[in-house]
């Protein structure tokens, strides 16, 4: 754990202090998710993003995090209908000392510079299908009310005190680091000067008045918390990450700057000498959104979820629960985190030249293709790597290849002139395995298909329940995977509707493949909502037929009515997704005839 390596205190003793700037890595802030295993009755769900810093544009890793709430956010709406029993935020962090100096250096007002960044955030998230309800600026002066409002709330409480602040500063991450992360260099002019040993950027002593949070008072309560919910963090490593650092020294926490080094943020209230720091500044966020300091917001709080990189997980599992219960109010829900991406094999950074702009990837994978593959080939528990031609082969496999040419192959005219949902055959396939018959034509390998789908549904939800969205998409494509050998096993463009003993079999054949894309369709529609209204339009499933909640496959299998059965299927719509590698195309051509 990170550890201030001067400190002297004033008015107050008997505990050491750390500053609340004191981490290493970007800073962006949690971010929503679903509320893990919800009661559907449950009325009320928030979903927060990270805040965005505005220093840079934004990168693969942003529109990540977006992403991860913006699935679980649009899967909890097709569990529980109704957008007023759903929040999702997502915005941008604009104060600091980064933004003041990065105006000053270009030569502009600092909310200049925030508002052509923030700008640049909301275009992306607006390109990729962000459904978020809500987009904040740490700049709004509904954000400087709530803020200074939780601020008056710990100081009423007697949580904050004035202390004398010492310790090695670094400008570029906006840090305090402890002697033991910093290293000696050599600088432009040979002499050896200090920096950070994990970012290499300069460091510099620092010395000063500001104010302090007992945090030291809440290292009992934390753990209390922790313990009763053993799922408040996911996944489960670093839950038990947070856990192991509550086993050590609590520090208070530095919470105010100089607002004469740092102007560009909130003032303390009553205190203008003081500038709220950043970090305080932008947890906040959350509470805002709902309308603190109003009543309203207690119907909104703590069902939240934020979802978060790992890189500030101490300032959400640990400082942001400390001064909520310091403010009298409860700790989120939970806390969702996840790991990083990697170009290549290495770290994303300027210097290298090698950061990912994702609105180039969202133009030449398009929107739903890049969409899945974050979604698929992300994992929370480590980092994710990202190179170009991963992307193509698992979007020409996946949803190209196997999941375009299922349905090609089940709607294509030679197949299906009808151009309908055809009929099932209880005697083609009856419900009992095993049965024996002139007109039995189902294998067991058939009825291990109906079961994999039958049973999708439920582990789908708890997959997005655990965050292992990853998971779930690969329980789908498994199952895609399924059926096609279905398909091919069965073979129905061999099959003649002229002749009397292959008519049931091949409308059966084309009945249950059509259920499946009916489900695939369903289940995908948090991640691909644009391929997914595409396959139900295709399919004839209305936008009433398309929830989580009566999600029932092949019915007349079981027994029951298909509402489908019969039906015809919508207008033809083109490829569902056109393969980015063109060297192959001709295999799915060759499936469309």
């Amino acid at each position: 754990m990170l550890r201030i390596s001067v400190l002297r205190l004033l008015g107050y003793s008997g505990t050491r202090r750390v500053s609340l700037l004191e981490s290493s890595g970007p800073r962006h802030y949690g971010s929503g998710s679903q509320c893990t295993r919800d009661d559907p009755q449950d009325t009320r769900a928030y979903f927060t993003t990270p805040i965005f810093y505005v220093n840079a544009a934004p990168h693969i890793g942003h529109l990540y995090s977006a992403l991860l709430a913006d699935a679980l956010c649009r899967h909890r709406r097709l569990r529980v209908p109704g957008t007023a029993a759903t929040r999702f935020s997502t915005g941008t962090d604009e104060h600091g000392l980064k933004i003041q100096q990065a105006a000053a250096t270009a030569g502009v007002a600092p909310i200049e510079l925030c508002d052509r960044v923030s700008a640049q955030f909301q275009q992306l998230f607006q390109k990729a299908g962000i459904s978020s309800t809500d987009f904040i600026r740490t700049t709004e002066a509904r954000h400087r009310v709530a803020v200074q409002h939780f601020w008056g709330v710990l100081k009423s409480r007697g949580l904050l005190y004035k202390g004398l602040y010492e310790g090695w500063y670094c400008a570029s991450d906006e840090c305090f680091l402890p002697e033991a992360k910093v290293t000696w260099h050599p600088g432009p002019s040979g002499d050896s000067c200090p920096v950070s040993l994990e970012s290499g950027h300069p460091v510099s002593w620092t010395k000063e008045e500001n104010y302090i949070f007992r945090l030291s008072q809440f290292q009992e309560p934390l753990q209390r918390w922790l313990r009763s919910n053993p799922q408040a963090i996911t996944p489960e490593p670093f839950y038990y990450g947070v856990l192991q650092w509550l086993e050590e020294e609590l520090p208070d926490l530095s919470v105010s700057r100089r607002s004469s080094h740092l102007h560009w943020g909130i003032p303390v209230p009553g205190d203008d000498s003081q500038t709220i720091y950043v970090w305080l500044d932008a947890l906040v966020n959350y509470l805002t959104i709902i309308g603190y300091p109003n009543a309203e917001f207690k119907s909104w709080w703590p069902a939240t979820s934020h979802i978060i990189g790992k890189d500030i997980l101490k300032f959400h599992a640990i400082y942001w629960p400390a001064l909520l219960l310091g403010a009298g109010l409860s700790p989120p829900h939970r806390i969702y985190v996840h790991s990083h991406w990697t170009v290549c094999g290495q770290k994303m950074s300027k210097s290298l030249g090698n950061v990912v702009d994702p609105r180039t990837c969202l133009d030449r994978y398009t929107v739903d293709g890049f969409r899945y593959f974050l979604l698929r080939q992300g994992v929370p528990s480590w980092d994710c790597d990202y190179y170009d031609e991963k992307v193509v082969k698992l979007l020409d496999s996946e949803l190209a290849d196997a999941l375009g040419g299922l349905l090609n192959r089940c709607t294509a005219k030679r197949i299906n002139p009808s151009g309908t949902y055809p009929a099932f055959c209880t005697t083609c396939f009856p419900s009992k395995p095993g049965l024996v018959g002139p007109s039995v034509r189902a294998q067991a390998e058939d009825y291990a298909l109906v079961s994999a789908m039958a049973s999708l549904p439920k582990q789908v939800a708890e997959y997005y329940d655990n965050f292992q969205i990853y998971k779930a998409l690969e329980a789908v494509s498994s199952c895609v995977r399924q059926t096609n050998g279905f398909v091919q096993r069965h073979a129905p463009w061999k099959l003649k509707w002229e002749s009397p003993a292959d008519a049931p079999w091949l409308g059966t054949v084309l009945h249950v493949a059509l259920e499946c894309l009916r489900v695939f369709a369903t289940l995908l529609q948090p991640v691909t909502p644009n391929l997914a209204d595409k396959l139900l339009s295709r399919l004839g499933v209305s936008a009433t037929e398309r929830g989580l909640g009566d999600l029932f496959f092949l019915p007349r299998f079981y027994g029951h009515p298909c509402p489908f059965e019969g039906r015809r299927l919508g207008p033809e719509t083109g490829l569902l997704f056109p393969r980015l590698d063109q060297s192959r195309a001709w295999l799915v051509k060759a499936h469309r005839t």
